[in-house]
Parts: structure tokens; sequence; C-alpha cells
């Protein structure tokens, strides 16, 4: 692949995103979801969630190939400063190092937004995706045991923690992700910063 791009989803990305997502819905537990959700659906989750987390998209030669998005880790307010991540890609995609490079991405962006923590759940067993998430830094927490039960059998989803950052000592509050300003966005996007170079 040449010509790998990073930006910002958008609702015209939506037919695209769930032609990438319904094999993992259909024909793997990699997705809890059973029905996969149509161009409708995912433009709407667009709009929903990246009103304040990063959701990513990787294009090949002008081509949306991959995804990355952040969301809340729970609806009460206190546990605003993690949220849960998750990375698809298409199988042409596959073990190009994409997926990590959207992580870095989508993780400097968090952390330039003030989120302290990432979690991911991983419907056991998928090698490949634990073998990412612990490349990228997170550590296992624990196993929820037959938890799900998705083509013909009872299933276990271990989840994974990556700390973002030290918890300060007094929470800042985070921004949206519009926040951040172009500037940051670009660099970020363009893989020219880190959160760490950005704040200082």
């Amino acid at each position: 692949m040449h010509d790998l791009e990073y930006r910002l989803a958008t609702a015209e990305d939506a037919p695209t995103i769930a032609a990438i997502y319904a094999p993992y819905v259909r024909d793997t537990i990699v997705s809890f979801e059973t029905e996969a959700p149509d161009a409708a659906e995912i433009a709407a989750r667009i709009s929903r969630i990246g009103c304040h987390y990063p959701w990513l998209v990787a294009l090949a030669d002008g081509r949306v190939v991959g995804y990355a998005y952040a969301c809340e880790n729970r609806a009460r307010l206190a546990y605003r400063w993690s949220v849960d991540a998750a990375v698809y890609l298409d199988a042409s995609a596959q073990r190009k190092g994409i997926g990590s490079a959207l992580y870095r991405r989508l993780f400097a962006l968090l952390r330039a937004q003030g989120h302290v923590n990432a979690f991911a759940g991983i419907a056991l067993p998928n090698a490949a995706s634990v073998a990412l998430h612990e490349a990228m830094g997170f550590k296992l927490i624990g196993i929820y045991r037959n938890v799900g039960y998705k083509l013909g059998a009872w299933r276990d989803v271990g989840w994974w923690q990556l700390a973002l950052c030290e918890p300060p000592r007094r929470a800042i509050e985070p921004v949206a992700i519009g926040a951040l300003g172009d500037a940051v966005l670009d660099a970020v996007l363009a893989g020219r910063a880190t959160a760490q170079s950005l704040t200082g």
C-alpha cells in the first residue's frame, strides 16, 4: 500500500466503515453485535461519538481501509477521564502496521484532550488483537468469563488497560476533540507530533 493518510472520520465514510465492520459482526466473535449496522447507523455513531472523542480513518491510495475510535467507558460522570478504544481493518490492510498507526494517533489525541486511561475489551481467543494491544502498552486487568453467547458458544472477554498519562493530582476536565484546534489535529494525524511534544 502506498500514500497512506489519516484523518477524522465523516458521515461520508459511513458506507465504507459499515462494509469493513460487517464481517466482524457476521462471521466472528470480535464484535458482540449480532446484526451488522448499516451506513445510516454508522453515520449516526460517527456524529454522536465524534462530537467529543476521536474517530479516525486510515486511507490507502484514497480508499478507507481501517478505522479506530474512542468512546465513553461508562455513562456515569466520574468515569469521564476514561475511554474505551477499538480498531478495525479491512482484510487488505491487516499486518501492515496500519492498526498500530491508527492507535498511535488516537492515543496522542486522547492525551491531548486530557483523558487518563484507555480500555479495550477483547473477545477470547484473539491472539492478533491481544498482540496489537500489548504492543501498544495495554496490560491485562481481568477476564469476564462466559459473558456473551455468539456463534453457538459462550464467550469470555478480556479487558486490557492503557495508562495514557499519570493521573494528575487535581483532575482537569477533558476537552472535546474539536477544542484541540486544527494545528494540533493536523500535526498528530500527519504523524509530526505526539501529545507530549504538543504539551511540552
